[in-house]
C-alpha cells in the first residue's frame, strides 16, 4: 500500500498530493479519536456493570444476613415459647401439687392417730392404702419427701420454728423433730420442712 501512495504521489502535483495526504491523517485522527471515544463508551459502560453486579453482590449477601438474622430470631423465638409453655404446665402442676400436700398431712396425721389406737387393722390398713397410692401417683410426678429428722440443719430444706436444748453433743444443730413435712418437685422446694433444731 505504500508502493502504491508513492507512485500516486510520484505522478501528481506535490501540493495536492500533501492536501491529500493531510485530509486522510485527518480522516485517521478523527477515526482514532472515534474509536478512543468508542474504547472510553466501553470502559464506562464496563465500569457502570461492574458497578452495578458488586452492588447486585452487596444486596443479595445483604438479604442473606437479613434472612439468617431473621432465622436465627424465629428460632430463639420458637425455643423460648416453648420454654414458657413448659415452665407454665410445670408451675400448675405445682399448684396442683402444693394443694394435695394438706391431704397428705391429714392421712399422716390420720396414720399417727390410728396407731395410737385399739380400733380396727381394717382402718388402719385403709388409710395406709389412700396414703400410699397418694404418695405414689405424686412421686410418679416428681414430689420428693425431705427428709430431715436427724439430718444436720439445712435453710436450703428447712424452716426452724424453734429452738430446743439437744439432748446429746452429737444433736446440737441437727433437726430433731419434724412439725410439717417438707417436699420438692422437680427439683426445686415445693413446701419447707418445719423442724425443731437443736440448740
Amino acid at each position: 500500500m505504500a508502493e502504491k501512495k508513492k507512485k500516486d504521489i510520484e505522478g501528481k502535483d506535490p501540493e495536492k498530493a500533501l492536501k491529500e495526504t493531510l485530509k486522510e491523517v485527518e480522516e485517521l485522527k478523527k477515526q482514532l479519536e472515534e474509536a478512543g471515544q468508542k474504547a472510553e463508551e466501553a470502559a464506562a459502560q464496563a465500569e457502570a456493570s461492574a458497578k452495578e453486579a458488586e452492588e447486585a453482590k452487596a444486596r443479595e449477601a445483604e438479604q442473606k444476613n437479613t434472612y439468617l438474622r431473621l432465622m436465627a430470631e424465629f428460632d430463639t423465638f420458637r425455643r423460648r415459647t416453648a420454654e414458657e409453655k413448659l415452665e407454665l404446665v410445670r408451675s400448675a402442676s405445682a399448684d396442683t401439687i402444693k394443694g394435695l400436700l394438706p391431704v397428705l398431712d391429714d392421712c399422716e396425721i390420720a396414720l399417727a392417730q390410728l396407731e395410737k389406737s385399739a380400733d380396727s387393722d381394717a382402718a388402719k390398713e385403709g388409710t395406709q392404702l389412700i396414703y400410699n397410692k397418694l404418695m405414689g401417683y405424686l412421686k410418679g410426678k416428681g414430689l420428693e419427701r425431705i427428709e430431715a429428722k436427724g439430718e444436720p440443719f439445712d435453710t436450703e430444706l428447712h424452716e426452724a420454728v424453734t429452738l430446743f436444748p439437744a439432748p446429746t453433743e452429737e444433736q446440737k444443730g441437727k433437726v430433731i423433730d419434724v412439725v410439717q413435712t417438707g417436699y420438692t418437685y422437680g427439683g426445686k422446694v415445693l413446701r419447707f420442712a418445719k423442724v425443731i433444731v437443736g440448740a
